[in-house]
């Protein structure tokens, strides 16, 4: 139970969603689960250095970024048939039960001296195999347990978590990866999962099975459904135009993941404290901008999105102009910043437009298509790594999004003179 006192330190927009018991009982599983994969950012990038054959570990590390995520869109199409039955909260509950078991073998099989680098990739992408259907699942199930009007500050405040966990879980990662292998800090992000996991089951199990009368998530949705809400989603341009935007944003983002790491090492020759140093302040400005993203909902769409994606470009630039730790540090936390609302923002803009009946599908099907544009990147930034250098490869990222937003600029413009001219 949340206190009153507590409460009253939130900003008046987020006080009505402590209100709802299932909420307050979701929302600190989230936040464990969310500090795990934190740690991860480092640790899964660290591990792939720590066991790749000598002058392979640019490729290996884009592999694991991959394995980490990419298989979700497969499992989103493969598995759509049987899942878009489910409910939100056991959709949650399954990916986390996969997420915790998988991802809990790799400090096993570390342990044992097994840890082969197919091993490691085949252990991440089987973890990541729900992650579409649990990421909807996760979002539908808020949508079901709170009014509308209360969606975006939802969404804020679970974005921000995740972004606070880029604040905290890289530098805690940083620090104990002194002391024990980054293979154990997969093995917390593996427990926190089983966290989240069992307080699913206690969310759903207070409020009811969730399609019989409980309030847990949407509807189980039938292929006839299924099949009338992505038809809702080809109808809806702004939707679609969202959507390429964010995976042109994710896919270009990829590369630069990649780069980061050995950015660190082969560029300023220091360690895991340094790259946990860059995530902690990207996250900082994530949880800041997040937290603002209930104030943006009076400003169009476009313009706000096409701001964050040119923001993210330029924060990449000084990289490759040879700049100091310390000023890209300064623009990587500046880059987050700007980031922060991105998220929040475009689940609102899907819940809103719609169908709470078709919500789940319409959210895997976006969650799928996303999931192919970051690893993607990532499993191209290895070779582009090995090419060009860490350096140049974060620079070239920047600027390809910077690109990004102009033609996503001058698109929407033509857009709207194609409209406006129909109705002349």
């Amino acid at each position: 139970m949340t206190s009153p006192r507590t409460t009253r330190l939130l900003p008046q927009a987020y006080r009505p969603l402590f209100a709802h018991a299932g909420f307050r009982r979701l929302l600190p599983a989230l936040a464990a689960s969310d500090l795990g994969d934190g740690m991860s950012v480092v640790a899964v990038a660290w591990l792939a250095i720590e066991i790749a054959p000598p002058g392979r570990s640019g490729m290996l590390l884009g592999a694991a970024l991959a394995a980490y995520a990419l298989p979700g869109a497969a499992g989103a199409l493969l598995f759509g048939r049987w899942l878009r039955r489910l409910p939100a909260a056991r959709l949650l509950a399954a990916d986390s039960r996969i997420r915790a078991v998988l991802l809990g073998c790799v400090p096993l099989a570390w342990a044992l001296d097994v840890l082969h680098p197919v091993l490691y990739v085949a252990l991440l992408a089987g973890s990541s195999v729900l992650h579409a259907w649990g990421n909807a699942g996760k979002y539908a199930l808020l949508a079901g347990l709170l009014p509308p009007e209360q969606r975006l500050a939802a969404n804020a405040l679970v974005s921000s978590s995740t972004s606070a966990s880029i604040v905290m879980g890289p530098a805690l990662a940083g620090f104990l990866a002194a002391v024990i292998s980054p293979a154990w800090l997969i093995g917390l992000d593996a427990l926190s999962f089983a966290v989240l996991a069992v307080q699913v089951g206690r969310v759903r199990g207070a409020s009811g099975e969730p399609g019989q009368g409980g309030e847990t998530g949407a509807a189980p949705v039938d292929a006839d459904r299924s099949a009338a809400g992505l038809h809702l989603l080809r109808k809806q341009p702004e939707l679609l135009g969202v959507l390429a935007l964010t995976w042109f944003f994710n896919f270009l983002y990829g590369p630069a993941e990649v780069a980061l790491p050995l950015h660190v090492t082969d560029d300023l020759h220091a360690g895991t404290g340094l790259l946990g140093l860059y995530w902690a302040l990207f996250g900082a400005g994530a949880v800041v901008g997040g937290l603002a993203a209930g104030a943006l909902c009076r400003f169009p769409l476009w313009p706000v999105t096409l701001t964050i994606v040119a923001g993210w470009g330029l924060a990449l630039v000084p990289f490759g102009l040879g700049a100091p730790a310390a000023v890209t540090l300064a623009c990587f936390t500046l880059g987050g910043l700007v980031y922060g609302p991105f998220t929040a923002l475009s689940y609102t803009l899907f819940q809103d437009r719609t169908p709470a009946a078709w919500l789940t599908s319409v959210l895997a099907a976006r969650s799928a298509a996303l999931l192919t544009a970051g690893p993607v990147g990532t499993a191209l930034g290895g070779p582009l790594v090995a090419l060009m250098g860490p350096r140049q490869v974060l620079a070239a990222s920047g600027i390809a999004t910077v690109v990004l937003a102009l033609t996503g600029a001058v698109m929407r413009v033509r857009s709207r003179q194609r409209a406006a001219s129909r109705l002349v």
